[in-house]
């Protein structure tokens, strides 16, 4: 496949030139002209993400048909893994039966935006929630209806408020967004279970900066801190996470919160394939984002284009020349003026345009900014519009009308309209209709104390140790070290498949739990004692992927 334009990446920028490109050429020539590569075949409207969490909306609401979208333009879903500049070619992956296919282009766009990455706190990646599309946010939801659920069961209080504590790290606008919404889903759910009614969960929103919402003000941001801690949300400033176990989260201080459910809303990182088309053209991406010239092109390039969170647009603002910030309302205002350079380059060069010519024809990024809003939950939001603060009701209703506004799609329009006047008459739904994962292993991180199993507990799983140290408290007394790349399986294990002793960590550990099919692989190998395990088990721990969070 060959197109003259190719735009990769499917989010606000990406779907805005393509339609723009649309509206230059025409269906006819933009279907044989112009691609869209895109991880999924929709676009998610992010900002309503939060209340898909919080069971106020329905994910369909929040998520529109790229080639409905787009209509007019070549979709194609599939993970851009590599661009070759020099062959002008992308190598995409389109699942497990399209890998590495080749796609030619003149002109790249690259709208990739940025990734999840949460591997810098030790444990986030395993056991934090992020929330970065539609299906993060249908396992948010279910992951908070579930501890309910099991808190609802027990009967110790322990295990009770641990599983009833609720913590959300980044206090920017998301982190902000679905802590309101996870506490107004709860407060609201709590009565239809009878063992919980006397309970009070706990949410706590971690942020470590000495203020929320910082891109909106000290004065808005401390207004919506108040409203939170009045409504009974735990706010800790200037604490940054250190580790996350699947039990606790550990802050930097050395003080930690036990709990069962940790949502990460920070942890964006740079594409990986914009650093190396940055690497290939010798430029510095600065913060992972490419330099652009104000007409979008990269910078030193005359095919290669760049707009939304990969790029570093120059954004001229009231005779100022600033760097337009990763935000949604930039990248649609920035992807749509993209398509539009590419339209006139297109059509420019179909009529025989001098390279002066097309270069004059091309217009800079100019974008009046507007404001931000963010919603705190209880009908309450904050906002900056055109330089004027608002706050409370008011500013909700500001923000929900805005963001119907800009909701792509009219029949959306309709259904969100449906939904918030349903949600503001009957109780949320606290329907589990998310199944459980049938990965067969999860990656799990221990604190030093934390234990993997308890003596006398089924075998649900059996581990590989990666890293760290476990001890095995027998009911003897007796203690046993388990070291880095031993295997913990039956050989700790009586009879009636049950643990034999308690396996401890003593120092910060990380280890791959299989289970499923899995465990009954190793059930029905041969049974090693400990410290024996040959390099077999250890090499088949690491050829496996990781997956479902469960129990050992």
């Amino acid at each position: 496949m060959h197109f003259d334009v190719v735009i990769a990446g499917g989010g606000f920028a990406g779907a805005q030139a393509a339609r723009a490109l649309v509206k230059a050429l025409g269906r006819k020539e933009a279907t044989k002209r112009v691609a869209l590569i895109a991880e999924r075949n929709v676009l998610v409207f992010y900002p309503m993400l939060a209340e898909v969490a919080g069971a106020s909306l329905n994910p369909s609401d929040v998520v529109n048909p790229l080639r409905q979208y787009c209509r007019g333009v070549t979709v194609l879903q599939g993970t851009v893994t590599e661009v070759d500049l020099g062959r002008r070619t992308l190598t995409v992956d389109g699942g497990r039966f399209t890998r590495n296919q080749t796609i030619g282009f003149r002109h790249l766009a690259l709208t990739l935006g940025s990734v999840s990455d949460l591997s810098r706190v030790p444990g986030m990646s395993e056991h934090g929630w992020p929330l970065k599309g539609v299906s993060d946010a249908l396992r948010l939801r279910a992951a908070v209806i579930n501890r309910m659920e099991e808190a609802n069961l027990v009967g110790d209080p322990v295990v009770r408020k641990r599983l009833l504590t609720f913590v959300v790290v980044g206090g920017g606008y998301t982190g902000v967004e679905v802590a309101g919404q996870i506490h107004d889903l709860i407060k609201q759910a709590l009565r239809f279970y009878t063992r919980l009614k006397d309970e009070k969960p706990r949410v706590v929103l971690v942020h470590g900066h000495t203020q929320l919402l910082a891109e909106i003000g000290p004065k808005l941001g401390d207004y919506a801190a108040g409203v939170l801690r009045e409504r009974g949300i735990e706010i800790l400033l200037d604490t940054r996470v250190a580790e996350a176990t699947a039990s606790r989260v550990v802050f930097e201080s050395g003080q930690a919160i036990d709990t069962h459910t940790i949502v990460s809303t920070i942890g964006n990182a740079p594409s990986p394939v914009v650093l190396d088309v940055a690497r290939q053209l010798g430029l510095e991406a600065e913060k992972g984002r490419l330099p652009t010239e104000p007409n979008f092109r990269v910078r030193g390039q005359r095919e290669l284009w760049a707009a939304g969170d990969c790029a570093a647009n120059p954004w001229e603002d009231r005779g100022k020349v600033k760097t337009a910030p990763p935000t949604a309302q930039f990248a649609q205002r920035a992807g749509k003026e993209l398509g539009r350079n590419l339209g006139r380059v297109l059509i420019a060069e179909v009529e025989g345009a001098t390279t002066a010519e097309i270069d004059a024809a091309l217009h800079p990024f100019r974008y009046r900014y507007r404001g931000q809003l963010a919603s705190i939950g209880a009908r309450q939001a904050v906002a900056e519009l055109m330089g004027m603060h608002f706050r409370g009701f008011f500013a909700w209703w500001m923000w929900r009308m805005i963001y119907l506004a800009k909701l792509p799609g009219v029949m959306r329009k309709l259904r969100v309209t449906v939904d918030w006047t349903l949600e503001a008459i009957f109780p949320p739904d606290i329907s589990l209709v998310v199944p459980p994962s049938s990965d067969l292993m999860r990656e799990v991180h221990l604190e030093p104390g934390e234990p993997m199993a308890r003596k006398g507990e089924p075998v649900r799983a059996v581990g590989y140790l990666r890293r760290g140290r476990l001890e095995a408290r027998a009911l003897d007394g007796r203690a046993q070290e388990i070291s880095q790349g031993e295997v913990v399986d039956h050989a700790w294990a009586d009879d009636q498949g049950r643990w034999r002793a308690d396996l401890v960590a003593t120092e910060s550990s990380d280890l791959t739990l299989f289970r499923g099919r899995a465990l009954e692989l190793f059930s029905n190998g041969v049974r090693l004692a400990p410290r024996e395990h040959h390099a077999g088990h250890a090499e088949a721990a690491k050829r496996e992927t990781s997956g479902e969070r469960g129990e050992a």
